[in-house]
């Protein structure tokens, strides 16, 4: 097994440290998670396919520790699970004659994402690609302070603007390509959190974002094994 391979899922989740405590779902070959952060603004699920790995469930509370883990090891790896009974207790990662030893977490500590019991109808749907995602994240470093981005619509089309104020501000005018607009108002999400979604996906070259009026942000990658899903809850509104 690729360790890149494995660092690319975690990645796909943790989101630059957002999101720690998790549970791995192992089914088919199929490796998953569901999570969300710890202020509940953003919840998802990432899989990857072809993924060799014994069936079942997995406790991971600090996927930062495991990432540094990690990092000991050469590119080849080899992944063992530890149970006692039915719970695991122990993720051994293997390369070569050096291992190292990640202490598993009991499931009843691992935080369960919230059920969307009814999505609502999302009708703006703009179109990202690979220019958007690297201007977005370019954008947002320029802006660190600047916390939310907003979607308007400007007098020459939709547009994402980091650091949207209705006075006069440093901010950056990103135009968008949309399928569908049906934006009632302007709208704003978390910044941060947005450019570490973008930046862990960043090797997708087409995405949809679909944006709610009822205040909700869906976007969906798929890239060779890999298929992520997250959703954005709006932030109160910016003057």
């Amino acid at each position: 097994m690729n360790k890149s391979g494995l660092k690319r899922f975690i990645q796909k989740y943790n989101l630059n440290g957002n999101v720690n405590r998790v549970k791995w779902t192992a089914k088919d070959n199929i490796l998953s998670t569901s999570f969300v952060t710890e202020d509940k603004s953003l919840m998802g699920n990432v899989s990857v396919s072809n993924f060799q790995f014994d069936d079942g469930d997995i406790g991971v509370y600090t996927t930062d520790q495991l990432v540094k883990l990690l990092g000991v090891l050469g590119e080849d790896v080899v992944l063992n699970v530890s149970r006692s009974g039915d719970k695991a207790f122990s993720l051994k990662v293997k390369n070569g004659v050096v291992s190292v030893d990640y202490t598993l977490s009991d499931l009843s500590v691992i935080p369960d994402p919230p059920k969307l019991k009814r999505l609502p109808d999302f009708e703006t749907q703009i179109k990202v690609d690979s220019s958007f995602i690297e201007t977005f994240i370019k954008g947002k470093s320029a802006l660190s302070e600047s916390e939310t981005f907003t979607i308007v619509n400007g007098s020459t089309g939709p547009q994402v603007v980091i650091g949207y104020s209705s006075t006069n501000t440093n901010r950056v005018n990103i135009p968008v390509e949309v399928t569908s607009n049906g934006l009632n108002d302007n709208i704003s999400f978390n910044a941060n959190l947005f450019k570490d979604v973008l930046s862990a996906n960043k090797e997708c070259s087409t995405a949809t974002l679909e944006v709610s009026n009822d205040g909700l942000a869906r976007i969906n990658f798929k890239v060779d094994d890999y298929d992520s899903t997250y959703y954005i809850v709006a932030t109160q509104g910016v003057d």
